[in-house]
């Protein structure tokens, strides 16, 4: 069950790779990350976000999967339309 979960949330993350998105992710002990940048690349178990050079020291991160289906990562594709949140299907 947990497998087709993570899958479902793979596809649904494969329909806005190069999407502008917002990631909040649990930081440990109360704290909270936000981060903005663009969603690069999805992988059988992790997806790859390019985050904006002037925001942040690091170039990219990964998440799993697994960290959305947890709700330790909330993403957020930012739309002209509206933004479309990703959670844990």
């Amino acid at each position: 069950m947990a497998n087709n979960a993570l899958s479902d949330i793979k596809r649904n993350l494969d329909h806005y790779v190069g999407e502008k998105i917002m990631l909040k992710a649990n930081g440990g002990r109360k704290k909270t990350i936000e981060r903005t940048g663009v969603l690069e690349e999805t992988y059988p178990s992790v997806f790859i976000v390019k985050l904006d050079e002037e925001q942040h020291s690091f170039k990219r991160v990964s998440y799993s999967y697994a960290d959305i289906l947890t709700s330790s990562v909330e993403l957020t594709v930012m739309k002209k339309d509206g933004d479309v949140r990703i959670t844990n299907v």
